[in-house]
């Protein structure tokens, strides 16, 4: 049947009737990277992951207190925006829906840092924030007038930190902005350049900010 399988069904058990396409198994898969990889889960996995590598137990509390601020409360906005019919859907496809949540998002990540560094947060916490701070700011910029993929951007970032953080053999993970922007071609939610310059973005920003202050 390829990759979209179709399926007639009528309604009335008959088995005759309209075709409808129903998503092929490709595109599912697609669809769960897309989620298993989305912003909120790289920030908050990668968020926990730092500060445990910083100060074991205690870095674990300090990982959480950041996570709130660089996802938690910016993922909690998205989603009452999608429930009030302010916003389309929780990866916010529509480039001109995004501005404010991505403002949303940097405000309260840069509220954050200045919790943490007042609180004396681990470096490594306070730097990765600050790389988020920094992204947030370019994404806001760059959505006004295209589509960057942010999904890509951050999975990018997520791969170069985790690198700088726990050495080379943490490689394998240099995969994960290719999987991730192929789900997001996949689903035609971005173009090529989308998908490539979100990468390079997101690479750059981790490299040189976190890379610097971490």
């Amino acid at each position: 049947m390829g990759d979209e399988a179709l399926s007639g069904v009528d309604g009335t058990g008959g088995g005759t009737g309209p075709v409808v396409a129903s998503p092929g198994r490709t595109t599912r898969l697609a669809r769960l990277v897309t989620e298993l990889t989305a912003p909120a889960v790289l920030v908050s996995l990668l968020t926990v992951l730092v500060g445990w590598h910083a100060a074991g137990v205690h870095g674990l509390a300090w990982g959480l207190l950041a996570t709130l601020f660089a996802s938690g409360i910016p993922f909690a906005y998205i989603l009452g925006g999608v429930r009030r019919g302010r916003l389309t859907d929780h990866h916010v496809r529509v480039r001109e829906q995004r501005r404010v949540p991505l403002l949303f998002g940097l405000v309260s990540a840069a509220a954050g840092l200045a919790v943490l560094a007042a609180l004396g947060a681990p470096r490594p916490i306070l730097a990765l924030i600050t790389a988020g701070v920094v992204g947030l700011g370019v994404a806001v910029t760059v959505s006004h007038w295209w589509k960057m993929s942010i999904h890509t951007a951050v999975a990018a970032g997520t791969a170069v930190v985790l690198v700088l953080t726990f050495g080379p053999g943490l490689l394998a993970v240099a995969p994960l902005p290719v999987v991730t922007g192929w789900s997001r071609l996949r689903l035609r939610d971005h173009t090529v350049p989308q998908v490539v310059v979100g990468g390079v973005v997101g690479a750059l920003v981790a490299g040189g900010v976190y890379a610097t202050l971490a």
